[in-house]
């Protein structure tokens, strides 16, 4: 017998915990588990910080989605504000030709179209608001214009208002980005404008028209009796507000669950059911009517009460969790901490997956090549943790969920511009009811940036660190480096009263070399000096390049016959090398080498003059020789 296929849905959309999207996710969630549905979220927390270059690092997301995975997808692009994401993700739906619907927008005509009639309902609000409180200067707050809702219900309001013959001064439009802080920038605008206070404030949202409400009382202004103020969406803060927010009501739950049905149909080849859904208005204190009945006040407390002591224990775990990441200086320390954190939060899993090379180097704004190569540190679950070394972007999920019923959410981690990776929250409430999430993941996301700092730190300090100690032509220690490792070595010679041997060694004849075929083959020829003298060491010996053609060579552990064996396997070589390069000239070095039992009155200094002098009695002796065999 075998099982029905499990049905894999993608939803794109931004802003998860604002009450239309929750709302819709619900219904969403609701008609899938109960119908043994997959759904993956691909959600940003775009355009809630005013910063273009991090907003570009949140809809990364989207690029992750291959619908090649998914049987149909929900496009939530009316919670996107910015035009190019929303092009990239409807023309990826139209080349994979994915069943798709959409909430309110008739753009796409190969999108099944899920709707609200919300332009009656703001044309109710706008008549009610001049006809029944003739209200005659208005004031309009919208939402972006990128945003099809906004834009009708910003038609509606013109449309109200003509037929009323009243002129809509464009200085007392105020665009917006359905953000709560917009409505208070709307106020503060409206103050320094000039204009003298309107009759009423028409808002295209609740989130815009509290805090317009809000704005307005700290400037003395009483609502209703100084100025009228509406919203649209009758959101639970809306109806538990002082005054009660006039508002219109509409059916999210049931949008969000209808959207799935309709979805299923298409997906099986069936023809979905046509359905408006329509919006009511509710008339209440802000305009002046007379009170609804708020949420029953006991109730209400108790809701209350539970969502602040919900939020004040995710601030406390989230200052907890800032403290601890702050604290970790390796991969290992970060994914630990994070772990602590995401067993908290009631998932069934969390996934932790970061681009391959995350450590390595600035990610390029080509996202499509950070999805290429993936890698999951951290995959935690109620039973164990796990981790995949590898795995390709396509695969979205490094461990895919064989059962239906499950929701995921897919969430951007990015510093600025700059993507790390995402993340994956299966079967947990905490991305759309904690108002923490996008907290959560800004802190996630700043300290895998800072770890990646440190490590290049590290690797730069420890780059410093080998340039000071080495010469960069022999790649042999400088002068710096012998007398930084050779000081530590003598001291113990000196403790422990050993016979130690220093060799101070010169080249013969650079100049010659230099003067006669460049200063290149003179840099060659040192080089090739230098491979001789570091091939001589044995393991308790160290060599360096104390400057120019000069080399010195230090032997801890030496004995009365050290420095003859030491000529002995230097000549030797020196002469292979020689026949090796098969140059016009030869390379010849002079050697002097003192040992000596050290003991408390030596120093390395003293003991490497010694046989720097005995070096110079050498060349002095070849020079003589030299001539001696000239006459």
């Amino acid at each position: 017998m075998f099982s029905e296929k499990v049905i894999n849905i993608a939803v794109f959309v931004a802003g998860i915990d604002e009450e239309y999207q929750n709302n819709i996710i619900i219904g969403i969630n609701s008609y899938a588990q109960k119908n043994n549905i997959n759904v993956s979220y691909f959600a940003a927390f775009g355009g809630m910080i005013e910063s273009k270059l991090y907003d570009k690092g949140e809809y990364s997301i989207y690029d992750l989605a291959n619908l090649d995975n998914f049987d149909g997808a929900i496009l939530m692009t009316n919670t996107i504000n910015d035009d190019e994401a929303k092009k990239k993700i409807i023309e990826n739906i139209k080349d994979y030709k994915v069943p798709a619907v959409v909430f309110d927008c008739d753009d796409c005509s190969e999108f099944y179209n899920i709707s609200i009639n919300n332009n009656n309902a703001m044309r109710e609000i706008v008549r009610h608001v001049i006809t029944e409180h003739k209200a005659e200067v208005i004031n309009y707050i919208s939402g972006p214009m990128s945003n099809p809702e906004a834009v009708a219900r910003l038609n509606a309001f013109r449309e109200v208002m003509a037929e009323n013959n009243l002129k809509v001064d464009e200085r007392r439009v105020y665009y917006g980005e359905f953000r709560s802080a917009d409505g208070r920038c709307a106020i503060e605008q409206c103050m320094k404008s000039g204009l003298k206070l309107p009759d009423a404030f028409i808002c295209a949202n609740d989130a815009m028209a509290l805090t317009a409400i809000s704005t307005l009382e700290k400037y003395g202004f009483h609502i209703p009796d100084d100025v009228i103020v509406t919203g649209f969406d009758y959101t639970y803060s809306a109806r538990n507000f002082s005054p009660l927010l006039t508002s219109v009501k509409r059916p999210l739950l049931q949008m969000g669950s209808y959207a799935c049905q309709v979805l299923m149909n298409l997906i099986r080849g069936q023809e979905p059911l046509s359905e408006e859904l329509e919006a009511s208005c509710v008339f209440t204190e802000s305009c002046g009517c007379a009170s609804q009945c708020s949420e029953q006040g006991e109730e209400y407390r108790k809701i209350a009460y539970k969502k602040i002591e919900k939020t004040n224990s995710n601030i406390q775990k989230l200052n907890i969790l800032a403290a601890r990441l702050a604290e970790a200086e390796s991969d290992t320390q970060l994914f630990d901490v994070i772990k602590k954190f995401v067993s908290e939060l009631g998932c069934e899993r969390f996934a932790l997956c970061l681009s391959s090379n995350w450590q390595e180097t600035y990610h390029s704004s080509d996202y499509d090549d950070i999805f290429d190569s993936l890698t999951a540190p951290l995959i935690w679950t109620k039973e164990k943790t796990e981790s995949v070394d590898f795995f390709k972007g396509s695969e979205g999920d490094p461990m895919r969920l064989e059962k239906g019923g499950n929701i995921n959410y897919y969430l951007p981690l990015h510093f600025s511009n700059k993507v790390h990776g995402y993340y994956i929250i299966t079967n947990s409430d905490f991305p759309i009811n904690s108002l923490l999430c996008h907290t959560f993941s800004m802190n996630v996301s700043h300290s895998i940036e800072n770890l990646r700092k440190l490590s290049h730190i590290r690797k730069a300090v420890d780059e410093l660190n080998r340039i000071y100690v080495i010469d960069p032509l022999c790649d042999i220690y400088n002068r710096n480096g012998f007398i930084k490792f050779a000081d530590e070595i003598f001291r113990d010679c000196v403790k422990n009263n050993k016979c130690i041997m220093i060799t101070f060694i010169d080249m013969d004849g650079l100049k010659f070399i230099n003067d006669n075929y460049g200063h290149d083959e003179g840099d060659f020829a040192i080089q090739r000096l230098a491979s001789v003298i570091k091939s001589c060491c044995r393991y308790d010996e160290l060599c360096a390049r104390f400057g120019g053609d000069e080399f010195v060579l230090f032997n801890s552990n030496a004995t009365l016959s050290s420095a003859e064996s030491l000529e002995k396997r230097f000549n030797a070589k020196l002469e292979s090398i020689n026949q090796i390069i098969n140059k016009p000239y030869t390379i010849s070095a002079s050697l002097g080498s003192y040992t000596v039992k050290v003991s408390g009155e030596d120093t390395l200094y003293k003991i490497i003059k010694q046989a720097d002098e005995l070096m110079y009695e050498v060349k002095k002796n070849k020079k003589n020789s030299r001539r001696g065999s000239d006459k």
